[in-house]
């Protein structure tokens, strides 16, 4: 799906994950896989230097309540601030999951206000993880028109 797409496009997709168990079905997929915490921001810009646009798929991300508003709150906040200074040209945030949607819409707004205030190009992406198909589609559509000078995603 956006792995594909994007490699097929003449992209290279890297991802991560916090478990070293978790990194195999990354290289099955054809990502490049790395690994990198999101409640440590810094694991994460050590990774972006040559990234065109982030995507901070965390919807569905589990673990302890704390963890999971730290990760859609303060630690988003940071990433965000950081952001700016490296060559990322667009943030694609997924709104949508098993995380708390009161903690989705706030993680959504800190990346508003990021793209506003440091004029990051943001998409929000809504699609349910649970259709793989649909949301697939829309990430990719997200960082196509990030990187695509009209901002069209075909």
């Amino acid at each position: 799906m956006l792995g594909e797409r994007l490699s097929g496009a003449g992209w290279a997709v890297r991802g991560t994950s916090r478990y070293d168990e978790k990194l195999p079905p990354l290289v099955a997929a054809g990502i490049d896989p790395a690994l990198a915490d999101p409640d440590r921001p810094g694991t994460i810009l050590d990774l972006v230097g040559d990234v065109a646009v982030v995507h901070y798929l965390l919807g569905s991300a589990a673990g302890e309540a704390e963890l999971l508003e730290a990760i859609h709150g303060p630690r988003l906040e940071r990433l965000m601030e950081k952001l700016v200074d490296t060559p990322v040209r667009g943030f694609v945030y997924e709104a949508a999951g098993s995380v708390d949607g009161a903690l989705l819409e706030a993680g959504a707004e800190i990346v508003r206000a990021a793209g506003v205030t440091w004029r990051i190009p943001c998409e929000i992406v809504k699609a349910d993880p649970a259709e793989p198909a649909k949301w697939g589609e829309e990430m990719t559509d997200a960082a196509l028109r990030l990187l695509s000078p009209a901002g069209e995603s075909k």
